[in-house]
């Protein structure tokens, strides 16, 4: 499971309209919070899910009156926007065009990703989403700025 954490003053998903004359709707908006781009791989299980729900919820990378990163989301009352990305598993090192092989197929990705979002929303914070699969516009203010790459796989998977 691979996920890219920005931290935003805002940001907001589109999903765009199939129809070119029709505009895009709006569905998932946040505030102060996190946008997280979320990967999973064929190997992910709940246990990495759990823990990365749990990790990001507990991360503290909100300011305290000295300027420490001391606060967590919960504590500063952020919101969470989480949208689907399976191309964080792009392998690029051969060629010119990326390879997906690594990226969990729909009928793998969509479980994991609806229990993700259960798994955070447990924690008692609101979770706007993306809509998996489709094309969308994200929009986004970085907070700092501060980004971070957090990844995890399951115990078995570097030595299959």
């Amino acid at each position: 499971m691979r996920i890219l954490l920005q931290r935003v003053s805002r940001a907001e998903v589109r999903i765009r309209s199939e129809d070119l004359e029709a505009r895009s709707r709006v569905s998932g908006r946040i505030q102060s919070g996190y946008l997280l781009f979320v990967g999973f791989t064929h190997t992910d299980t709940h246990a990495e899910l759990k823990w990365m729900a749990d990790k990001i919820v507990g991360l503290r990378l909100f300011a305290d009156n000295d300027g420490k990163l001391n606060h967590d989301i919960m504590e500063r009352a952020g919101t969470l926007l989480v949208v689907s990305q399976f191309t964080l598993y792009a392998e690029v090192n051969k060629g010119k065009r990326p390879s997906f092989v690594d990226a969990a197929r729909p009928e793998t990705a969509i479980p994991l990703y609806n229990q993700f979002l259960m798994l955070l929303r447990q924690h008692q914070i609101e979770v706007q989403t993306g809509e998996f699969g489709a094309m969308m516009d994200v929009e986004l203010v970085n907070d700092g700025p501060v980004t971070i790459w957090l990844e995890r796989e399951a115990p078995n998977a570097a030595s299959a």
